[in-house]
């Protein structure tokens, strides 16, 4: 396992289409979403949940996404159907992160929001301590309520993210950081 300090200074997020499989082992998947669900959340709401997608799952999944897809853009191509079905099939296991609020008389929604932000960054950094590679992203779909509602979601739930996980089949190259003198200020 990876120094944490080293983890988090060196982690970067790898393209879904530069993984393969395998994917977490149970056992990784479990310690993946427990240390999803470990983060900030006042007043303890839990306003977020977790949606797996492997094996079968991500074929499915992307039907639902085709068929919306399909049905919203009727003069599209065979082809970009077909790209919009392949949507979750590119790494072995695909974490959907579900945000929600409740009404709190102490913690505003955007700070439940936030927590569900903190669960998403949380699964990117436990698989890659895991040694997996991960990319948090979103997408047309991830907005669309009609693919919500077919993934299952309830109408007041969002999609935080999908957080694709597998192993990298080849090295990963950073992209340029922010510089710290731009964007720190003292008060």
């Amino acid at each position: 396992m990876p120094d944490a300090i080293e983890l988090l200074k060196t982690r970067r997020s790898v393209k879904p289409r530069e993984m393969s499989g395998p994917g977490p082992s149970p056992a990784e998947l479990e310690t993946i979403l427990t240390i999803g669900a470990r983060v900030p959340d006042h007043g303890k709401l839990a306003p977020w949940r977790f949606i797996i997608f492997e094996g079968d799952a991500r074929q499915r999944a992307g039907e639902v996404i085709a068929k919306v897809f399909a049905r919203k853009n009727p003069g599209a191509a065979a082809a970009d159907v077909e790209t919009e079905r392949k949507r979750l099939m590119d790494a072995p296991l695909v974490i959907g992160i579900v945000s929600f609020t409740k009404p709190h008389p102490k913690v505003p929604a955007f700070e439940q929001e936030l927590s569900a932000g903190a669960s998403v960054m949380n699964i990117v950094t436990a698989a890659a301590a895991l040694g997996y590679g991960a990319c948090w992203l979103t997408g047309w779909f991830a907005f669309d309520r009609d693919v919500l509602d077919g993934l299952g979601l309830k109408p007041d739930e969002k999609l935080a993210g999908f957080v694709h996980i597998g192993k990298p089949t080849r090295p990963s190259e950073d992209r340029p950081r922010p510089v710290l003198s731009e964007i720190v200020t003292r008060f």
